[in-house]
């Protein structure tokens, strides 16, 4: 999952970078937020299988202690939180080309807020499962 997420971010930025709140056309937009749609979707799944794949290695090797079985539960659905968060961002970035100007700026600022939002609960959440 971390493979994927810098290069994505570099791609993300560079295009912010170079879009200077200029609009795309409609169809570039609906490319772009498919594609955006079908990496989140591969993301949250690969997300999804490690979390599986952790909580299943945790059990595994539980020496009767119930604390590390947790911690890994709370730390697998984070990071698959974080990855929803991520795609849900990226795919309102890319339907904000679609505006100019201040609508872009703020449907961008929009979608900021939002991702900060679910990282934030994802946290409050984990920290939750922790005690």
């Amino acid at each position: 999952m971390q493979k994927l997420l810098l290069p994505m971010i570099g791609i993300l930025t560079a295009a912010l970078a170079c879009g200077c709140n200029s609009a795309k056309s409609p169809a570039a937009v609906a490319t772009d937020v498919a594609a955006a749609r079908q990496q989140a979707s591969a993301e949250l799944t690969d997300a999804r299988k490690d979390a599986a794949k952790n909580v299943d290695s945790a059990v595994t090797n539980a020496d009767g202690s119930s604390k590390n079985l947790n911690d890994v539960g709370a730390r697998s659905a984070y990071d698959v939180e974080v990855a929803q968060a991520d795609g849900d961002h990226n795919v309102a970035i890319q339907q904000c080309l679609a505006q100019t100007g201040e609508a872009q700026k703020s449907c961008k600022e929009r979608a900021d807020a939002a991702y900060d939002q679910a990282k934030t609960h994802a946290n409050v959440t984990r920290l939750s499962k922790l005690q």
